[in-house]
């Protein structure tokens, strides 16, 4: 290599992007689009040397092949440290100047690049663009820089951003002279990059226009844009470097969306709940109440710890090991596990009015195994129902016959679609703590079954549960409590321990195997006996890991009494709530059981506050909302930091229901509605 340089262009590419995994080597007329950049760029006249910059991941090797047959020189570094992959590829060749393209830019136009590199030597300037601000089609942008700059970018730049994305060190620290250059007429909205599959298809039907000349100009597809404007509709929609603001999981959630319906498997995890656009998404690691995301960002989860399941705190090392071990040992072969009888010995000692149990994997197949038991044993097919109990259609067929039926129990309006008709009029909802409203159903109806939550945001009126139980008895009615959610949060079992009200059956999940998959479905002999005459099975409810982590998470829930600390935790965390609140003229309601514990603005704005909430305190970086699931993890000295984060938090907020619109202060879109509140 050796020698001395002036300038030097090096590209930046690989194969795994995000949003459009492989996108460089997609081709256009037989040639790809890295070949179509790097044929347009070779005519800019005041470079002397062309690179391509990619990592050593194996994925980004046909890539490295094809631009070596193509004449030029690869460097291969680091997948995620791209400033240090830059550095190291011109290192070599100690250039005087660097020109930095990136790979998504096959429009590249040469004459535009020499003018910036002519504005860059004529201003004697450290760093030259034509993005601050930009005027020129998004795919046409062009950095260029001193090799000095680059150097100490990589000696002092540290935060992600700036490993990154090379050059914001340089932009933002204030110690280099910066210059730009406009173009007479702002167009900055074309958007000719390909980040994007419909950005590919733009880019494909420009160069299919001038086929076979790939070396048209810039201006011939400004004017092709005007003439034929509907060839570039297809990514008219997005923004302007959203690749830049976004984080890593939010561009792979963006994909997400285009493959999976919905984005997830769950919707309470679905970025529109919490912050659009700028939720991170997805996770690389998690050990006690922290969580590391895909781009190495420590955040302090003080929301949903797994949606609940993880009261012992992420990754709690017995319980891991208990699983490491039996998987050492194999997890699935045609005998059964022997731990499933030892956890059904285990959770009928807890709760000795039950005499068997079965087990599953989720807690809406918990849910659907208890209501088809339930029905078996009392011979009678209708259910009365408080509460959430999952998704299968025996729960959602209470919307088949009112829209509203649900609407105090699940997402308003949610649509029973692909629920069976002839299911309308099988279940039966009704309030907590109305007793006459579910005396009314019973009265009126053949009901065979009432499944309802224990306590979920309120506790029960003095008399109230045992009056179920009495209806219950005296109308030979199955009484499921449905403990999937509150179980093990303030008992060693379920929370009817609390009440001393005995429920035909119960199921956990949740929190039992401490975020390895298993529930359970416990209740008395003659009840559970009834799933003989049925059939309930499931090749992977016989899998060893979850009774395995369910055992060494009941094991240290015991010895800790886990859920007495998590109760006092949440309780103080709810005080506090209420007391910042009052100091800064915040009004909200708090409910939920003490280690589920949330709070509600009582305004119309409350969507406004909840998304500001979460906006601010992920860049002190809290995974917050208005809800907190405790752990054992969330000790004293991680609740205050997280109060002190929250505080002039919560007095913007007070200033907005006064009257500030505090709208203007989000960086993107409103948060939806997600689960109504049950009462």
């Amino acid at each position: 290599m050796g020698g001395i340089l002036k300038t030097l262009a090096i590209i930046q590419a690989r194969m795994g992007s995000t949003r459009f995994p492989n996108k460089v080597l997609k081709a256009v007329n037989g040639r790809p689009l890295i070949e179509l950049l790097l044929l347009r760029l070779s005519r800019a006249k005041k470079i002397d040397r062309i690179i391509l910059a990619t990592s050593v991941d194996p994925r980004n090797q046909p890539l490295a092949d094809c631009v070596r047959a193509l004449g030029y020189e690869v460097y291969q570094g680091s997948e995620n440290d791209v400033l240090d992959r830059y550095y190291q590829a011109a290192l070599p060749h100690s250039p005087q100047t660097i020109v930095r393209i990136t790979g998504d830019c096959p429009l590249i136009d040469p004459g535009i690049v020499d003018e910036v590199i002519g504005a860059f030597e004529e201003q004697q300037v450290d760093y030259l663009t034509n993005t601050l601000p930009p005027t020129y089609p998004d795919g046409l942008d062009v950095e260029v820089f001193t090799f000095a700059a680059l150097k100490r970018a990589h000696e002092e730049g540290q935060k992600p951003v700036e490993r990154e994305h090379v050059t914001p060190f340089i932009r933002n620290s204030g110690f280099f002279k910066l210059g730009n250059i406009s173009y007479k007429e702002d167009l900055s909205s074309e958007r000719w990059t390909v980040d994007e599959p419909e950005d590919f298809t733009v880019v494909e039907k420009i160069f299919q226009h001038f086929h076979p000349n790939v070396h048209f100009g810039w201006l011939d597809v400004i004017e092709l844009s005007r003439g034929r404007p509907e060839i570039f509709l297809a990514n008219r929609h997005f923004i302007r470097n959203e690749g830049y603001l976004m984080g890593t999981g939010q561009k792979l959630w963006k994909r997400a969306r285009k493959i999976i319906p919905g984005g997830n498997m769950l919707l309470s995890k679905r970025a529109e709940l919490f912050l659009p656009e700028f939720w991170p998404s997805y996770y690389s690691k998690a050990s006690g109440c922290h969580v590391w995301d895909l781009d190495g960002n420590k955040l302090v989860d003080m929301s949903l710890m797994g949606i609940g399941t993880n009261s012992l705190g992420y990754a709690h090392p017995e319980v891991d090991e208990a699983v490491r071990n039996v998987v050492a040992m194999g997890n699935m072969t045609t005998l059964n596990c022997p731990e499933e009888v030892e956890l059904a010995e285990r959770l009928i000692g807890l709760h000795p009015w039950a005499d068997m149990a079965r087990f599953a994997r989720s807690g809406g197949e918990a849910n659907a195994v208890a209501i088809r038991i339930a029905r078996a044993a009392s011979g009678k097919s209708k259910v009365a129902f408080c509460g959430y109990h999952g998704w299968h259609d025996w729960y959602l067929a209470a919307n088949l016959g009112d829209d509203a039926s649900l609407a105090g129990h699940l997402l308003p309006g949610l649509s029973p679609n692909g629920v069976p008709p002839n299911l309308r009029d099988t279940v039966y909802p009704f309030n907590y703590n109305d007793y006459p409203q579910l005396e009314s159903i019973v009265r009126s109806q053949e009901i065979g079954v009432i499944m309802m939550e224990v306590s979920r945001n309120l506790g029960p009126e003095p008399g109230y549960l045992e009056k179920v139980r009495k209806l219950a008895t005296d109308r030979g009615i199955v009484l499921i409590f449905d403990e999937c959610t509150s179980g093990f949060r303030q008992t060693l079992g379920g929370l009817h321990k609390m009440y001393g009200i005995e429920p035909d059956m119960a199921m956990f999940g949740k929190a039992l195997g401490n975020g390895y998959a298993i529930t359970a479905c416990i209740g008395r002999r003659d009840v559970m006996e009834a799933a003989q005459s049925s059939f309930i099975s499931s090749t992977f409810w016989t899998e060893r890991i979850g009774p395995t982590a369910a055992l060494k998470t009941l094991e240290v829930m015991e010895r800790t009494r886990s859920y007495e600390m998590i109760t006092r935790t949440g309780l103080g965390i709810t005080e506090r709530w209420k007391s910042l609140a009052s100091r800064h003229g915040v009004a909200l309601k708090t409910f939920g059981l003490p280690a589920l514990t949330g709070f509600v603005f009582d305004s119309p704005d409350h969507l406004i506050f909840k998304t500001y909430l979460t906006q601010e305190m992920l860049e002190k970086g809290f995974l917050a909302t208005t809800s907190v699931y405790v752990s054992t993890a969330h000790e004293a000295s991680i609740v205050d930091e997280y109060f002190a984060a929250l505080d002039p938090v919560f007095a913007v907020i007070g200033e907005g229901q006064r009257g500030r619109d505090v709208s203007r202060l989000l960086k993107g879109p409103v948060c939806d509605s997600g689960f109504k509140r049950l009462n």
